[in-house]
């Protein structure tokens, strides 16, 4: 069951830069960054009361953040759900119809376990089933 909005991530090209921005944001808390090698980004996390702010920075040209930029700019990515059983969570939304773009978990930042849906069947909106790692 999906349990709480996690994160929304939005895709950034200079994230140093996009990180003194948002430090200026009443109210949101820095809380560091991480690479993700396995996503080919670099992640800056923002706390804003129980939810997360992710701006993603791409590694490499080849990174999905950087072929996203490439096409639509910098912006909303994804909408992360948690959830408990990630896996019992995939079965679930496959059973109801909803295409899985990953049928079995990924590690993403804190070694969480992340699965996406296809953004076609969530009002076009990349969506990320996120189980916590660390």
């Amino acid at each position: 069951m999906i349990k709480k909005v996690d994160h929304i991530a939005i895709a950034v090209s200079d994230l140093n830069k996009e990180i003194e921005v948002y430090k200026n944001i009443p109210g949101f808390e820095f809380s560091g960054t991480e690479v993700v090698e396995e996503q080919k980004v670099t992640v800056a996390f923002f706390k804003v009361g129980d939810i997360f702010i992710e701006l993603l920075e791409p590694l490499s040209d080849d990174s999905p953040i950087s072929k996203f930029i490439e096409k639509r700019g910098g912006g909303l990515h994804h909408i992360a759900y948690e959830v408990d059983d990630i896996k019992k969570e995939i079965t679930s939304l496959e059973e109801k119809g909803i295409r899985m773009l990953d049928k079995e978990p990924r590690t993403g930042a804190h070694k969480a376990r992340i699965a996406f849906a296809h953004p076609k069947d969530f009002s076009g909106v990349l969506t990320e089933l996120k189980e916590k790692g660390e």
